[in-house]
């Protein structure tokens, strides 16, 4: 199977088993189906990567040390990662806070493949992003047609009623007085793969995120928004990289290309990262 459906059957395995792991507990204990959730699916990634992909090297967000930056001098025997040539960057649950709340389908399952030879500055090479309380997997071996500009942009004076997908929990400071400049309206969703793929199926214009995030966060609806042909990069512009000694990405601007210089000049405005 070639890595871009192999990420789509994996993703969506795990979206499956975390639906029924909701069934099965139900929501009255949010702390236990939080911890049950990413477990199971963190377990289960593993196992099916062991067997079909064991050569290669895996970063999960619920791995030992995940979080910990390496430094370049102890980096190549502590971790092997950094010197493998393939990288799966796993988020077996992005959204727990939204996967233990009854009725909300704004969570997801993340499986990318960073390649040390990829032709891309991001170095991602496959990548998929399951929605399973929506009942989809968007990855990049069918990547979606590049998304049409929502009603509202399409249709108001200079399209400038853009929509921008913001965390509930967590937005930038800077992204309200962001928003009033461009002229666009922000709504509130889950998870950053949520948010992402709400880009990629035009449902938003654009996400921006600053204040922390990890790479696993990221790199599968990254590797689908570029696919799909969407702009992403840091909010200063520059590249986006994975599978570096520092797994942390704390920001990230996901949009249509026809907005990403916009967007931009407002970042470089706005924001004090």
């Amino acid at each position: 199977m070639i890595d871009g459906a192999f990420a789509r059957w994996l993703a969506g395995r795990a979206g499956q088993a975390l639906v029924g792991l909701r069934t099965e507990m139900g929501f009255a204990d949010p702390g236990a189906l939080k911890s049950a959730g990413d477990k199971t699916s963190h377990e289960l990634i593993r196992a099916e990567l062991a067997m079909w992909r064991p050569g290669d090297a895996v970063l999960s967000e619920e791995d030992e040390g995940s979080r910990l930056a390496w430094a370049a001098e102890v980096s190549s025997g502590a971790v092997s990662r950094l010197t493998a040539d393939r990288v799966w960057i796993i988020d077996p649950l992005d959204g727990t806070r939204e996967f233990s709340e009854e009725g909300r389908s704004d969570w997801a399952v993340h499986v990318a493949l960073w390649a040390r030879n990829a032709p891309t500055p991001h170095g991602l090479v496959a990548g998929a992003v399951a929605l399973p309380a929506q009942h989809r997997v968007l990855a990049t071996d069918y990547p979606p047609a590049y998304p049409p500009m929502t009603l509202e942009a399409a249709t108001s004076g200079g399209g400038r009623a853009i929509r921008l997908a913001a965390s509930r929990s967590r937005p930038p400071v800077f992204l309200t007085d962001l928003a009033e400049d461009v002229g666009a309206q922000l709504v509130p969703m889950g998870s950053a793969g949520a948010k992402i793929a709400a880009v990629v199926t035009g449902e938003v214009d654009a996400y921006i995120h600053a204040g922390g995030q990890y790479e696993w966060d990221s790199a599968a609806p990254v590797a689908v928004a570029t696919a799909t042909g969407l702009h992403a990069s840091r909010i200063d512009g520059s590249a986006l990289k994975y599978n570096e000694a520092d797994p942390r990405l704390p920001d990230l601007l996901v949009c249509r290309k026809d907005l990403a210089s916009r967007l931009l000049a407002a970042l470089q405005k706005h924001s004090v990262a």
